[in-house]
């Protein structure tokens, strides 16, 4: 092993080095799997099997700038937290990924590991055919690649439309193979523009989930909370007389989650369903002067359903 620490245990640091936009990141997953990695170090992230562990992808700064220093943990803050969580996990070999030796040597200085013993360039794992493609793919699409799943990676990427890539790995001569799971970012510092939803198309996608819910007579208002790392909604509705309340305030909380996610790629945090009113079976959707499901709540706004 190449150092201890005053952590307490021994690691070993291995680099996979190639310029921007070659394909390390595609490829970060399956050289951890061949070379018995248990923690990937990239643009910022601390990923662990199918978990990020800890800090904040470069990938969501605003400029490419700030992309680089939250990619060599400039920050102090984004330091600490990325030291705690190898202290916490305790990994045997850790992979880090840059652009130059120079830039890897920085990221273990950073995060207190020693200085790789060994360094891999992304040419000697990828063909030149291989490379050129990653290279359009990066120029004319914008996309960068997150080596965790989905579900990991939309918590901090809410609003950013997120592409899954699933693929099986066998290395040559092996029995046992590999299902690999990564994950199709366009940044924020893209050249390609900034993609966003307002509030009122994501409030109007909730009314119709929630309206199309058995026991639903209609939807009184909706209020958006944006932040980050998602949106929070609280959506108030009149029930239809002789419904069961928890289940159908529990049904129609699933279905504008679900709606939401599907249609924005936002990250729902959080619904809230409050029950104003019951009407009659034969009635229409609950009207009111000036009614509008997307004009903010009144202060007074209570009885939610969590």
């Amino acid at each position: 092993m190449n150092g201890v620490r005053e952590r307490g245990f021994a690691v070993e640091v291995l680099a996979l080095v190639g310029p921007a936009g070659t394909g390390k990141s595609h490829r970060a997953v399956v050289v951890a799997h061949e070379h018995e990695v248990d923690l990937i170090v990239d643009d910022g992230l601390l990923i662990r099997g199918s978990r990020i562990l800890a800090g904040k992808s470069a990938k969501r700064e605003p400029t490419r700038l700030a992309a680089v220093r939250r990619a060599i943990f400039a920050d102090p803050a984004h330091r600490a937290e990325a030291r705690a969580a190898i202290a916490a996990a305790r990994p045997r070999r850790v992979l880090l990924l840059g652009t130059s030796r120079e830039m890897v040597r920085r990221i273990a200085r950073a995060l207190e590991l020693p200085e790789p013993s060994r360094y891999l360039s992304i040419h000697d794992i990828a063909t030149p055919d291989e490379i050129r493609q990653a290279r359009r793919v990066r120029r004319q699409q914008g996309k960068h690649v997150i080596p965790a799943p989905t579900f990991e990676v939309k918590k901090g990427f809410s609003g950013y439309l997120i592409d899954p890539l699933r693929f099986f790995y066998r290395p040559q001569h092996a029995r046992a193979g590999l299902f690999v799971e990564k994950s199709t970012v366009r940044p924020t510092f893209s050249s390609l523009g900034r993609f966003f939803i307002a509030e009122h198309v994501v409030a109007a996608i909730a009314t119709r989930a929630v309206t199309e819910v058995d026991g639903i007579a209609g939807v009184v208002r909706v209020r958006v909370e944006s932040d980050p790392d998602g949106v929070s909604l609280v959506i108030e509705v009149a029930l239809r007389y002789g419904a069961v309340l928890y289940d159908v305030l529990r049904r129609a909380q699933r279905a504008a989650a679900q709606m939401v996610e599907h249609m924005t790629a936002l990250n729902v945090r959080r619904v809230d369903l409050v029950a104003r009113r019951v009407v009659p079976v034969d009635a229409g959707a609950p009207a009111e002067p000036g009614g509008d499901p997307t004009r903010p709540l009144p202060p007074d706004a209570g009885g939610g359903f969590d």
